[in-house]
């Protein structure tokens, strides 16, 4: 029987040592619950509504990675806007017995950064071919929003890795979206690991998984049938009418 590989097997907050549990980002509500949350060893979901610490939590596993906090794989050290919190400080990665070959940070608030630091780093030229290669040769800038960020997707992701991405869906069409499900479901064949944060009812359709719900109560697990992002979606689509005219009521 072959042992799959589990990159990031869970992590722990270290309670004990956060200086001021009434200052954030130890006060968000799924922050202050959190204990301990183990990750699936294929795909794991993190999902709630805005302001619930989805982008908080993701950016602490990753910033305790050692990724980038903008975003990227380890050998990225740029910084346009120091503005994560000190989480990460105190969350302990439990890491599973294999190391990953590959990794990326993709955080879809700050990609524009990314890509403009592809750009400076291949202008300044250097050993080796240039970065851009790796994400389908050309210039993410010159790319539209959602092109830029399927080329990192399919050319960057390399397989034996462990990838974060936080809200990829945000410049992908439904049918994007779908393409990039199948995508996660290629890597997870190449022993690759995935942790989303998202909204989209599409991505969140991955089988073999775990999904975590950030509410103001706590941080729970739920399934996609379960989830405010679905019920809603099936709703209007099933009755656009009659949700018009809730929305439109006076």
């Amino acid at each position: 029987m072959t042992v799959r590989p589990t990159f990031l097997r869970s992590i722990v907050l270290d309670r004990d040592s956060i200086p001021d549990h009434r200052r954030y980002p130890f006060n968000v509500p799924s922050i202050r619950g959190l204990d301990k949350l183990d990750f699936h060893p294929k795909v794991t979901y993190i999902v709630g509504e805005n302001g619930m610490g989805k982008s908080t939590l993701m950016e602490a596993i990753a910033v305790a990675w050692g990724f980038n906090a903008e975003g990227g794989t380890k050998n990225f050290s740029f910084s346009t806007s120091a503005t994560h919190s000190e989480l990460h400080e105190y969350v302990r990665l439990v890491r599973g017995a294999y190391k990953a070959r590959d990794g990326f940070f993709f955080r879809a608030e700050s990609y524009y950064n990314l890509a403009s630091n592809i750009d400076e780093l291949d202008r300044e030229g250097g050993p080796g071919p240039r970065i851009k290669d790796s994400y389908g040769g050309k210039s993410l800038h010159e790319q539209s929003h959602g092109e830029s960020f399927f080329s990192a997707f399919i050319h960057r992701f390399g397989g034996m890795g462990l990838y974060l991405l936080d809200e990829p869906e945000s410049a992908l069409s439904p049918l994007r979206q779908m393409s990039m499900l199948a995508r996660v479901h290629e890597l997870v064949g190449q022993d690759s690991q995935f942790v989303i944060a998202t909204h989209s009812p599409i991505l969140m359709a991955y089988p073999d998984s775990v999904m975590y719900e950030l509410t103001s109560g706590g941080i729970g697990t739920t399934t996609l049938e379960e989830t405010d992002h679905y019920t809603i979606t099936k709703r209007f689509l099933n009755d656009k009418k009659r949700m018009l005219e809730e929305l439109f009521a006076d």
